[in-house]
């Protein structure tokens, strides 16, 4: 097997006091000043414009001065003459805004309240594998010298949502404000291990015990259900386009599966959303409960890329109408996801 580079990635008024932010908003003791994503969540639900990350937004924008909001705030709509629309727009390595997090661009403040936006967009059992992960994968540089934020929209008001974006990283925090989708919008997430074309086993990959959990369920599979789930050719890169209700989606689908396989997938399922908040997590799964549930998903498995010729396979999707997690482990892992409740929602994601 040939193994190939990642071009991508080797290319692509005054400062409010942050103690005091948090304490005027209610999601931090006044003595102690807990980060945001420590508030615990009573009930389980979909993210609001009152949730811990996007209060955080909400206050990070009343902080900035009319210079900054001019560099890196948008309209909702707001259209880039290279990207379309760019407050949908993923990519696996990009900036949407100039400014670093960590420049003095920044206030420390400020840089201080974008952390706590970061950290309540993650579970909170995650936070210190994906500082490791950014780290990692810029070369040991702290959190926020290699990412840049947008906001689109003004936080408070009908429609906002802010972008953070990196190499290795699209996170979003909407409030629920955007129609039908989840994690607002197409998301991105992965991690060069110990170099960028990884050996077999992914030595230090933060995020391949997902595709391990996902060749798991392949195991269980008879040779005719293996046959239709393993496809000869890894679509390329960002490739998450909804195909909607008609289908169409390659490998096999989860109805010709078993009670126990299917069982199964299910516990994939929960182990490739663990990493995110428990409200983007709960509104995923809302979606594709409307879109009909797994069973109306396909699971494939890709052949052409699989390191080490080991039959593990590196490349795998679960897609369903308006369901995308693809995730490629060739040649380190890069993780793309469009979730959303009606297949026509207009987002950037390609096809």
């Amino acid at each position: 097997m040939k193994r190939r580079a990642c071009p991508d990635c080797e290319n692509g008024s005054l400062p409010v006091d942050r103690r005091q932010f948090l304490t005027t908003v209610g999601v931090a003791a006044a003595a102690g000043a807990l980060p945001l994503w420590a508030t615990p969540k009573v009930i389980a639900a979909p993210p609001t414009p009152k949730s811990a990350a996007e209060t955080a937004v909400k206050g990070l924008f009343d902080s900035l001065t009319l210079e900054q909001k001019q560099k890196m705030c948008f309209a909702w709509d707001h259209q880039d003459g290279k990207r379309g629309l760019l407050r949908t727009h993923v990519s696996n390595n990009w900036q949407i805004t100039e400014p670093h997090i960590r420049s003095p661009f920044y206030t420390k403040q400020q840089q201080d309240i974008i952390h706590d936006v970061f950290k309540g967009l993650i579970n909170p059992e995650w936070y210190a594998t994906f500082i490791r992960q950014l780290k990692e994968d810029t070369g040991g540089k702290p959190w926020g010298a290699e990412q840049s934020i947008a906001i689109f929209g003004e936080p408070g008001t009908e429609k906002f949502e802010f972008v953070m974006t990196g190499r290795h990283m699209t996170l979003r925090a909407d409030g629920n404000t955007g129609a039908h989708v989840a994690f607002g919008g197409p998301i991105f997430y992965g991690h060069q291990g110990k170099s960028p074309t990884e050996e077999k086993d992914h030595p230090g990959n933060v995020f391949w015990p997902q595709a391990v959990a996902a060749n798991g369920v392949f195991k269980m599979l008879d040779g005719n259900q293996r046959q239709k789930a393993l496809v000869a050719k890894t679509p390329k890169e960002s490739a998450v386009a909804f195909r909607g209700s008609q289908g169409g989606f390659p490998g096999l689908a989860v109805t010709a599966m078993a009670a126990d396989q299917k069982a199964e997938l299910r516990k994939v399922l929960g182990k490739i959303i663990e990493p995110f908040r428990m409200e983007d997590r709960d509104e995923a799964m809302s979606c594709l409960d409307k879109m009909g549930g797994l069973d109306s998903c396909s699971l494939a498995f890709y052949s052409d890329e699989d390191i080490g010729d080991d039959g593990v396979w590196d490349n795998w999707r679960v897609e369903g109408p308006a369901f995308v997690w693809y995730f490629r482990g060739s040649p380190h892992v890069h993780v793309w996801v469009n979730v959303a409740d009606d297949p026509s929602v207009a987002t950037n994601a390609r096809g």
